[in-house]
């Protein structure tokens, strides 16, 4: 069956027949997304996996919870303001946006509002349609050898920057990622943020607005800056406190700023507004015809190439999986959640801990996706709803404490994963790898080596290495009706521990294990489930 899409905003044609072209069912209802009601009734009733959005439909709590079938949210935009990720992850949802879709456009006009604000051209404008010939009253500054700062140098950033020096502008950058290497290819000067705040004439911001963001032109900083500078706000508003800044254009310290954002949208009132040299404009960094079409292309593609091949692009609560990844890890993903759902069905007491080794061909995979994968087979033999999204979610609600090891390869395998689970009471080990055949194998339980297929359902047991076992386990299972498909046996030593692990038809029943209990000969008597 085909996967089913709701597109509940304004998304182009082009973009729509992507998904059709795809072979993704598709129902477009541009204008569902502004009645809450009918999009929670639509999507209770739908089956959709997807949902494809721009700004005007709200994903809460509720709408999270009537979407049951829903498998992944997209907005075709950068902002995901309208989307509860943390409710989104609980669900299993990923929530994917375009942040590159609109990179250029955004740009553009912060370098287009800083010409704006240089020139005074919006007051100049309104001037000289009213009859008045101000000529002398609107002076400006050239950007010809002035100091651009930019403050956070990732993509957006480095384009702004990237044009500024086409304006023969000096470019100073503050951003704590950004490397030395790439400050020397984008032909920027790395600083601290003191640094550029004394020395910029110009500073435009472009970072995501986050704890550690949120007021960072403030009235503290704004005091460090440079007398006469020139503010460009394009990327979030609450990143420059507004009241502080409109005090610092009224004292004369700041020449002007920028606004395109703004802390409360859409923006009825700000301290900015009225006052002398200050340009505003109602959120329009993304708004270009190509821009719109841009992120409308990408966000179809990445819907479709996640539920028709498991591809993940630009996630922001999971590992982002390329198509060519995705074919590759698929055993691989598949070997970890089956690790993970062997200690899940062997662990009833609380984990406190999980140590992945990732060996070989395994550590040079996506590392974080292995994770979650593990993490999802862990945890779901106690909740049949937890997937690769919430797994990270819920282990970090619980208190587990999840470590990573990669290594080069160090044993027989090209690759193999191996995971140890430390309760209170004990700890547990297993490892496995893909062999040729793309079929993933159990090769290693407590410490002892084995061979063993992964099937649907098995009977593991443990014992100590005596005589009889192989004979009481067939007997035993052969008298209850139990058909042994496969059986793969392993011990640390002669008369050690020793280990079976049986491939059988169907679920084996509590009477049977309880029968081999009562043997005597078996220390555990496990039955296992495997999602095959």
């Amino acid at each position: 069956m085909a996967p089913k899409v709701l597109v509940s905003d304004a998304l182009s044609e082009s973009a729509v027949q992507i998904f059709r072209d795809r072979g993704v069912e598709v129902d477009f209802e541009p204008k569902l997304g502004k009645d809450k009601d009918a999009l929670i009734a639509k999507l209770r009733d739908g089956g959709y996996e997807g949902l494809a959005i721009r700004s005007a439909t709200k994903v809460t709590q509720e709408v999270l919870d009537a979407a049951t079938d829903l498998k992944v949210v997209a907005r075709a935009g950068i902002g995901v303001d309208n989307v509860d990720i943390p409710a989104a992850s609980q669900k299993g949802v990923i929530v994917m946006n375009t942040p590159f879709g609109n990179s250029i456009t955004t740009a553009e006009h912060a370098i287009a509002m800083m010409f704006a604000v240089a020139r005074q051209i919006p007051e100049a404008d309104a001037s000289t349609q009213a009859g008045k010939w101000e000529k002398s009253k609107f002076m400006g500054v050239e950007l010809t050898a002035k100091t651009l700062g930019v403050i956070g140098c990732g993509n957006i950033g480095s384009i702004a920057a990237d044009r500024a020096k086409g304006l023969r502008m000096k470019v100073i950058a503050f951003d704590p990622f950004l490397s030395q290497e790439r400050a020397d290819k984008l032909g920027v000067e790395k600083v601290e943020l003191d640094e550029l705040l004394a020395r910029a004439d110009f500073i435009t911001l472009h970072v995501p607005l986050t704890d550690k963001t949120r007021g960072i032109l403030n009235a503290e900083n704004l005091a460090k800056t440079k007398k006469g500078v020139r503010i460009i706000n394009c990327a979030r508003g609450g990143l420059v406190d507004e009241a502080a800044l409109a005090e610092a254009i009224k004292s004369g310290h700041v020449a002007g700023a920028a606004f395109d954002v703004f802390e409360v949208e859409p923006a009825k009132d700000s301290p900015l507004f009225g006052l002398p040299n200050v340009v505003c404009t109602p959120h329009l960094g993304a708004s270009t015809t190509e821009a719109q079409e841009n992120v409308a292309l990408q966000v179809a593609e990445q819907i479709s190439d996640y539920l028709l091949t498991g591809a993940v692009t630009n996630a922001l609560n999971m590992p982002s999986v390329t198509a060519e990844e995705a074919k590759v890890m698929g055993p691989w993903i598949k070997l970890a959640e089956h690790l993970g759902a062997f200690v899940g069905q062997m662990t009833e007491e609380p984990i406190k801990e999980i140590n992945v080794t990732l060996d070989g061909v395994a550590s040079k995979m996506n590392v974080k996706a292995l994770d979650c994968a593990v993490l999802a087979g862990l945890m779901k033999p106690q909740n049949a709803e937890i997937n690769m999204v919430s797994a990270p979610i819920v282990a970090k609600d619980r208190g587990i404490k999840s470590s990573t090891t990669t290594q080069d390869k160090t044993g027989v395998f090209d690759g193999y994963i191996k995971i140890v689970v430390k309760t209170d009471k004990r700890e547990r080990s297993i490892a496995g790898t893909v062999f040729s055949d793309g079929k993933p194998r159990f090769i290693q339980i407590k410490g002892i080596t084995i061979d063993a297929e992964i099937g649907e359902h098995m009977l593991y047991t443990t014992n100590k290495d005596v005589p009889g076992i192989i004979g009481t386990l067939g007997r035993t299972l052969g008298e209850m009706g139990v058909n042994i498909a496969n059986f793969t046996l392993g011990r640390n030593q002669q008369g050690g521990d020793a280990i079976a692990l049986l491939y059988v038809d169907a679920e084996v029943p509590a009477n049977v294990r309880k029968a081999l209990s009562d043997t005597g000969m078996f220390q555990n008597v496990s039955a296992l489930q495997f999602a095959i």
